[in-house]
């Protein structure tokens, strides 16, 4: 096969030219528009949830979250090591901590090291949670590649020690649970506060932008009020309070109410091409594909090999090249965030899975445009190229 096969490519299939240029025919371009308004409300239908206020990236969302969650500088927030940069770089913007719990086997934060952190390092007054004398004032939960994090208990250990609950759902749009004492709820619907990304690669895209939501509607309603500066007045300018620039623009909007008419589409293909996927490394010696958490319907926004790195030597790097020049986009998963030049020195508690998965986890071409064919390709080189490596 001489063709390139992406990672993860934006799918253009609807009416997102035709929205498009009916938002540029009526001069509406910018931070004001009938489709932003409209985009939300889709959203917020979608998602079953009250109030969705559309903004600038995923990263803006969290940013405008902790900012509701009262975080200040000193304060501490519980972050994941495990995920994209983003989740946790609004927590400097703040000016506060992160302190990095471990991960569990869907790649999200453990919810038995979050207890154990909070009942071992930290004492609770009844009202403030603190650790070293500073307040723990909320938590970052990422349901990461789709993957939704085990909400009940997390939310268990939030309610008992007064945590406001940031759930970054940028890579989970479309994932809920099928049982539980959650069943029906949407990733991003369950904590105080729900993030969402649509960059290019994500399930739906805007080109850039995000949405932020939140579990009480007039909260919600704030956030998109400081997302557009906090403007009172629009004859006047009079502003209230600091308001940041992170309301998405008309054109991005009309772009994602075209991608929101796709997405359960999008959704079917990604859950169908995981298990073509599955089948295709089922009894694989060398690499599993790993799943996703029972008793949910996850988005399968990515899909993710664990490779036997005991009969594996070559580095990830090695792979990663050795596949783009069979034509096949790969990456590893990520850097851990605790590693990074910034982050350095700051606190870890129990880290053992986010390591031992970072150095594992090879993602595979995932876009909702591969064809059967390709996955079957991809599949197949991946097999061989690590029997070979394998072998050497």
């Amino acid at each position: 096969m001489n063709k390139f096969i992406p990672l993860s490519i934006p799918n253009f299939e609807g009416n997102e030219k035709k929205y498009v240029n009916d938002a540029l025919d009526q001069g509406w371009v910018s931070t004001g528009g009938a489709y932003i308004t409209k985009l939300e409300q889709e959203m917020a239908k979608f998602l079953c949830t009250g109030n969705v206020a559309a903004c600038q990236s995923g990263t803006s969302a969290l940013h405008l979250s902790l900012i509701e969650a009262d975080v200040i500088p000193g304060d501490v927030v519980l972050v994941p090591p495990l995920t994209f940069i983003a989740a946790v770089n609004p927590v400097k913007y703040q000016f506060a901590t992160p302190v990095f719990i471990d991960c569990d086997d869907s790649f999200c934060m453990d919810p038995v090291k979050l207890r154990s952190f909070c009942e071992t390092q930290c004492e609770f007054d009844g009202a403030h949670l603190k650790y070293q004398g500073k307040i723990v004032r909320a938590l970052i939960v990422v349901h990461v590649f789709g993957n939704m994090a085990d909400m009940d208990a997390i939310m268990s250990v939030a309610e008992e020690f007064n945590l406001k609950v940031i759930e970054d759902a940028t890579e989970a749009l479309g994932t809920y649970y099928t049982e539980g004492h959650y069943v029906g709820k949407y990733a991003g619907t369950i904590g105080d506060f729900g993030a969402f990304s649509f960059n290019g690669n994500k399930i739906i895209t805007t080109g850039g932008g995000g949405a932020v939501t939140a579990n009480n509607s007039k909260t919600v309603d704030h956030l998109r009020y400081l997302s557009t500066q906090a403007k009172n007045d629009p004859h006047y300018y009079i502003h209230d309070e600091i308001g940041y620039n992170f309301r998405m623009t008309n054109l991005q909007a009309a772009l994602g109410v075209a991608q929101m008419e796709e997405l359960p589409e999008f959704i079917r293909r990604k859950q169908s091409n995981y298990d073509l996927y599955k089948e295709q490394f089922a009894d694989f010696e060398l690499a599993e594909l790993v799943s996703f958490r029972e008793g949910t319907s996850s988005n399968k926004w990515f899909y993710s090999l664990e490779l036997d790195k005991n009969r594996i030597s070559a580095t990830m790097r090695e792979i990663i090249t050795s596949l783009e020049k069979r034509g096949i986009q790969t990456r590893a998963i990520w850097g851990l965030i605790n590693e990074q030049k910034p982050y350095k020195g700051e606190v870890t508690y129990n880290l053992e899975k986010a390591p031992y998965y970072a150095s594992r986890i090879l993602n595979i071409p995932s876009s909702t445009q591969i064809t059967e064919e390709e996955i079957i390709y991809v599949a197949d080189e991946v097999k061989q190229l690590l029997r070979c490596l394998a072998d050497e």
